[in-house]
């Protein structure tokens, strides 16, 4: 133990902040100026390298090409303001080139006599795709008739949900197929208005790539959510009937 009389020297600080850092389980990087100065062992097992490679790397470029900009204002913003970084999920390259799924959380510290950040990445490549399959089967597609499928939802439409229906559903209509699309909303009782948002943009691409959206089934509470978002003339311009049955029979 270290009496409080006795002032620790810059080298004694880092190492003592190496034997807290290595103590850990989960990545740890601490880096400044973009420029990472230390990772732990689990960090350099994770990347598939050794700390040697990964030491004076520059730490944007361990994240992917559409999470750079994020990654560079969030650490300007941890830098300026001195605050704990939130809790965000975004995408690293290991040094074989694999993408990676994470969760990344970071804090200013104070390593030796430089002001730095502590970033802390967990895989969550395996929650991720458990997400996917959830998605998968509380999203299927029924076909119905000749052009015409029905996309029943139900649950909570959360952020999640929402943007694995812009990334990938898409790609099941793009074929001469599918003409018509109906969307049952009956078994949803929560949307916010950011997913409603999300939920616009989903049935404008399937608009312009020319096949006819119909929504049916919507509750009254969701009802009123939609027409206090600011798409709300958007949103009503989408033709809705009460049941599927309804659209069946309009379609035909």
């Amino acid at each position: 133990m270290v009496s409080s009389d006795k002032q620790l020297t810059i080298p004694e600080r880092e190492r003592m902040h190496h034997h807290i850092v290595e103590c850990s389980f989960e990545t740890t990087v601490i880096h400044s100026n973009h420029t990472i100065l230390y990772i732990n062992e689990a960090g350099a097992e994770f990347f598939g390298g050794n700390k040697e490679q990964l030491i004076g790397a520059n730490v944007v470029e361990v994240f992917t090409e559409e999470y750079r900009d994020f990654i560079v204002q969030r650490i300007q913003r941890g830098q300026e303001d001195k605050q704990v970084g939130k809790l965000v999920e975004t995408a690293v390259y290991r040094m074989d080139g694999k993408v990676v799924e994470v969760e990344l959380f970071c804090h200013p510290v104070i390593y030796g006599e430089t002001e730095a950040m502590q970033s802390t990445i967990r895989d969550i490549t395996t929650k991720k795709q458990m997400e996917r399959e959830l998605n998968k089967v509380m999203m299927p597609i029924v076909p119905v008739k000749e052009g015409i499928v029905i996309l029943p939802l139900v649950g909570e439409i959360d952020a999640s949900r929402s943007k694995y229906l812009k990334e990938n559903f898409c790609a099941n209509f793009s074929n001469d197929k599918v003409k018509h699309l109906i969307i049952d909303v009956s078994g949803i009782y929560a949307m916010t208005k950011e997913v409603i948002e999300l939920m616009n943009k989903f049935v404008k691409m399937l608009v312009l790539m020319g096949i006819t959206t119909i929504c049916t089934g919507i509750r009254p509470e969701i009802a009123w959510n939609i027409v206090n978002t600011n798409s709300k003339q958007y949103m009503l311009s989408i033709p809705t009937m009460a049941t599927v049955k309804e659209a069946i029979d309009y379609l035909e």
